[in-house]
């Protein structure tokens, strides 16, 4: 039947993109945004400092920069800290709408900062813009992943990586000497990241709530309804409503689960453990490290002062198309096929590279190689490791403990984010050229737990997931629906080992 594979029609369509381009874009474009104006901001942090009669030292500036390069994931861990009790609260898109004021604040902030010649200004709006991507990052697939049908949670569950990859690409463009890279242009390249979010404000009220937030949170059934009837582009969608309140019945006795109970409920143990590991290994693999540093990785690389800047956006452009093509095939490859093809690439490439950085010295061709694995590497990591763990995330846990999942999963990916971003400078001087040896071991360790345990998620509901997962933590699901008609269970035990409807 048509039903079986909805289209993507045009609400959901646009619901992606606005969501996409007005949280996700500002992830990355923050990410990079200080890569490239670096020596020209450090200056106007010399200058204020010691317009305040007292001398900089080297260590006081690198200080200074690691707080204001660090700050932004420090801002995502506590943003993700508030996932859980927004969502709940304020809904999906409500607390995208939101979330826009973590934008729009700092934006004005970064602007007016020289012209207030205060550096602290910049450090506190990275903070705050830090929230407002550690919100947006947990917020965002969330939100499409239950307004897509099943055939399509996979490819809408990209979306919003491939904006963050676009991001991080225009910052790099942006920082170009020649467009505003330069010591007049920074402040208006910082003071960019509201514009997103103005039109976000404006645009995203026109789009639906989440119908699974509002029947199985809201008990709404008359908006869900009508809020599905838009996104699939027809009238009958009480197929889709009755395994929405299957999963509404198991769920009763839960509520919405807290993270601590999300700890001791043994029906989640394997599907908490993966999404931890899968969101450490992401940020571990030192990914970040290429885009916070790419400017002085590619100079060590060999590469030419001049030429690096151009390096840097042809990395950037990598990564987006490599995303895209992510989108394309997640529905028949799948999610487990991607993440092993992405760490096990990433593994390779950083083995290469530590070679490549070590033998730079002796051989001359071997700045070539070494440019060549970090483009690899980023391949890989588009592939699999960047995008699809979100997805996976938002596919092995049920309704009322997701925005849990979800604010334990942005920890452990804003703070893996927060010791990158910090202890790369240290490594790199310490190792030098083994320093991505750490990399592949933790591409390598992510690798072996993805074969072993993940299960193949695409295209199947939440409750079969519910069910692949049950052998391994040791629980039984009892499913009480028969031809579209609900029971009351008569058994219930969700607390312990028994999931009942679900």
């Amino acid at each position: 039947s048509v039903e079986k594979n909805p289209r993507l029609t045009l609400v959901l369509a646009l619901a992606t993109l606005i969501s996409a381009f007005g949280s996700s874009f500002q992830y990355g474009y923050n990410v990079a945004v200080v890569n490239s104006p670096a020596p020209d901001m450090q200056k106007f942090y010399t200058s204020v400092y010691e317009s305040r009669n007292a001398t900089v030292t080297d260590n006081v500036l690198t200080l200074l920069w690691s707080l204001t390069v660090s700050m932004y994931p420090m801002g995502g861990f506590f943003g993700s800290l508030m996932v859980a009790p927004l969502v709940n609260n304020f809904g999906r898109k409500g607390t995208l709408l939101f979330n826009n004021i973590f934008s729009i604040v700092p934006a004005i902030m970064m602007g007016i900062s020289e012209v207030v010649g205060s550096f602290e200004i910049i450090i506190v709006a990275r903070f705050l813009v830090g929230i407002c991507a550690g919100l947006s990052s947990n917020v965002v697939p969330m939100y499409l992943g239950e307004l897509a049908p099943k055939n399509l949670r996979g490819a809408v569950g990209i979306v919003p990586q491939l904006f963050i990859t676009v991001g991080i690409l225009v910052a790099q463009v942006f920082g170009i000497r020649s467009i505003l890279g330069n010591a007049e242009g920074w402040p208006i390249m910082l003071a960019l990241t509201g514009i997103p979010a103005v039109l976000e404000l404006f645009i995203l009220p026109f789009f639906p709530e989440s119908p699974r937030y509002m029947l199985i949170q809201k008990g709404d059934e008359k908006n869900a309804r009508k809020a599905l009837q838009r996104l699939r582009g027809w009238q009958d969608v009480d197929e889709e409503l009755q395994e929405m309140r299957l999963e509404e019945q198991s769920e009763q006795a839960e509520g919405q689960l807290s993270v601590f109970t999300l700890f001791t409920l043994r029906s989640l143990r394997w599907q908490l453990v993966s999404i931890i590991i899968m969101n450490m290994g992401q940020q571990l693999s030192g990914v970040n490290a290429i885009y916070y540093y790419a400017d002085s990785i590619f100079s060590s690389a060999g590469v030419k002062d001049n030429d690096v800047q151009y390096v840097t956006v042809g990395t950037g452009s990598v990564n987006v198309l490599m995303t895209l093509a992510a989108v394309f095939i997640v529905e028949t490859s799948g999610r487990k096929l991607l993440l092993l093809i992405g760490f096990g690439i990433c593994c390779a490439a950083c083995v290469i590279l530590t070679v490549a950085l070590s033998l730079q010295d002796t051989l001359q061709w071997m700045p070539y190689v070494s440019i060549a694995c970090i483009i690899i590497y980023v391949i890989g990591h588009a592939i699999g490791p960047s995008p699809i763990p979100t997805v996976v995330t938002n596919e092995i846990f049920r309704q009322s403990s997701r925005p849990a999942a979800f604010m334990v999963a942005g920890s452990v990916h804003w703070l893996s984010n927060f010791i990158v971003g910090l202890v790369f400078p240290f490594l790199e001087k310490g190792l030098g050229a083994y320093s991505f040896i750490i990399f592949a071991f933790i591409c390598l360790a992510t690798f072996i737990y993805i074969w072993v345990v993940i299960p193949e998620t695409k295209n199947t509901t939440f409750l079969e997931i519910s069910k692949l997962f049950a052998a391994r933590n040791k629980v039984e699901i009892v499913v009480e629906a028969e031809e579209q008609k609900m029971k009351e269970p008569e058994v219930r035990d969700d607390k312990q080992d028994v999931i009942t409807a679900f």
